[in-house]
C-alpha cells in the first residue's frame, strides 16, 4: 500500500450549492460560489505538490482532518482543557460532508482519476489555533 499525506494550511471552505445565472446568450447556467471555488483552486495548488506520477486509478482509502479555528468564547483555559482532551468538538456548521466534498472535488485530476474511486472515508472535525485540514489518502 502507497500512502500520501499533506497539509492544507488555512481554514476549510464547505462545499456551497452550485448558483444559477445567465449567459450572454440569455441560456441558465450553474456555477460554483466564489469561496468554493478559491478553496478547491487552493487545494489543487497544495496537492500539485504532492501528486504520484500518475493519476491513482485504482481504489482509494481517504482520511481526512479538519482542524476549525476556536471561536472566541472556548478561548478559556477549562475550555482549552477540554479542547485539548478530545472532549469539546466542533457541533456547528459547515457539515464534514460538505468540507469533504470541497476537498475531493480539490484533488480529482491532481492525484486521482476521478472521484468516484474513494471505497472508504473517514473525516473528522476537531477545534485548533492553526485552522488546516490533513489528508491521508491509502491506495495501491
Amino acid at each position: 500500500m502507497k500512502t500520501i499525506c499533506f497539509e492544507i494550511m488555512g481554514e476549510a471552505q464547505a462545499q456551497g450549492r452550485p448558483r444559477a445565472g445567465k449567459s450572454f446568450s440569455g441560456k441558465t447556467v450553474l456555477y460554483d460560489p466564489a469561496t468554493s471555488r478559491d478553496f478547491k483552486q487552493y487545494v489543487k495548488l497544495v496537492a500539485s505538490q504532492y501528486k504520484p506520477q500518475e493519476l491513482i486509478t485504482g481504489p482509494i482509502h481517504l482520511e481526512m482532518t479538519f482542524y476549525q479555528p476556536i471561536p472566541k468564547k472556548y478561548q478559556t483555559k477549562p475550555k482549552q482543557a477540554l479542547i485539548e482532551a478530545g472532549v469539546l468538538l466542533p457541533v456547528t456548521k459547515p457539515d464534514v460532508d460538505n468540507l469533504a466534498k470541497g476537498v475531493k472535488d480539490g484533488l480529482t485530476k491532481i492525484i486521482w482519476q476521478d472521484d468516484s474511486q474513494v471505497v472508504s472515508m473517514m473525516v473528522r472535525k476537531l477545534y485548533s489555533m492553526t485552522p488546516k485540514v490533513a489528508v491521508h489518502i491509502t491506495y495501491e
